[in-house]
């Protein structure tokens, strides 16, 4: 247990609305596919708007930040292993200060949809870049670009508050 922000103490445990899914791949003569997200299998407030990929270096980090309005759904499914830190310090949640650790990608394909008011992050943990999908519900900066980026982070806070192992 750690004390990361003033009176709040995180332990490990699951967080309400955040959903974690195994993926799955579909193999062939002519390759593989994955499927990402299906609407069917999915909340629509959840629906992706856009979607890009990242590629991160080992041992590099992204995050931790979290967004007031923004869902992000992220898809690990390599070619490198990254480990998803997530923490609740949402005032009303129910799962308020609890945080979950996973290892996702390559060994473990996830996707993970987060809701807004968790803050999450990730490091690359492999020996190689890692692609990572994002498929948010909200458009980065809104519509034409022109709206303030909906993003909140705590990567250069002093002293820092979501710490990464």
């Amino acid at each position: 247990m750690a004390e990361l922000e003033p009176g709040l103490k995180y332990v490990d445990g699951e967080i309400e609305g955040v959903v974690i899914r195994a993926l799955k791949f579909f193999h062939d003569q002519r390759g593989w596919l994955i499927e990402i997200f299906r609407h069917d299998e999915l909340e629509k407030d959840r629906w992706p708007t856009m979607m890009y990929v990242s590629s991160t270096l080992p041992g590099v980090a992204r995050g931790p930040h979290e967004h007031v309005d923004q869902t992000d759904g992220f898809a690990f499914i390599g070619p490198s292993d990254f480990r998803l830190y997530l923490w609740d310090s949402r005032p009303d949640s129910k799962t308020r200060g609890h945080r979950t650790i996973i290892t996702v990608g390559a060994s473990n394909p996830t996707s993970v949809w987060v809701p807004p008011g968790v803050v999450h992050a990730y490091r690359n943990v492999g020996e190689v870049p890692g692609l990572v999908f994002n498929t948010p519900n909200r458009l980065y900066a809104g519509w034409g670009k022109k709206e303030p980026v909906d993003e909140i982070r705590h990567e250069d806070a002093d002293p820092p508050r979501f710490v990464l192992d």
